[in-house]
């Protein structure tokens, strides 16, 4: 059999899980996912597990976060006056919004606090900071 190398295009079922079981995505109803090992187009970890892998293998694999969305990181977290948001926006805890830097370079935040004068954001990724359960079957190699 052929098994996955760098560069090969792969098809992968999978399912993603914290380490107290929830399952935080799945492919299980949707199209298989699709991407090039060692493009960067998914977490290395991800990447470093298909390596070697048989078409129709299936494995199991606990990605560390340094391999995933890397570490919490504090100083991503800002508070900021209610008043520098625009009128039009009415945060609410878990929102997300997108941040536009002087430099035109757009990110994600998420509201984490709201309080009458100030806005906790946090631009951290949803899981940075946690090991990752990927339950991954190899569909095909292109």
């Amino acid at each position: 059999m052929v098994q996955v190398k760098h560069g090969d295009t792969v098809k992968v079922h999978y399912t993603g899980k914290l380490d107290d079981g929830t399952v935080f995505d799945t492919s299980a109803d949707r199209d298989p996912l699709q991407f090039t090992v060692g493009g960067g187009q998914v977490i290395s970890g991800f990447e470093n597990a298909v390596l070697g892998i048989d078409p129709g293998e299936s494995k199991t694999v606990k990605i560390p976060s340094d391999e995933a969305y890397g570490p919490y990181r504090d100083e991503m977290v800002m508070v900021i006056p209610r008043d520098q948001l625009p009128d039009h926006v009415k945060p609410e805890v878990h929102q997300q919004l997108q941040i536009v830097q002087e430099d035109g370079h757009a990110f994600v935040v998420q509201v984490t606090e709201v309080s009458e004068e100030t806005v906790t954001l946090d631009a951290n990724h949803p899981l940075a900071g946690q090991d990752l359960t990927f339950e991954i079957e190899l569909v095909e190699i292109l």
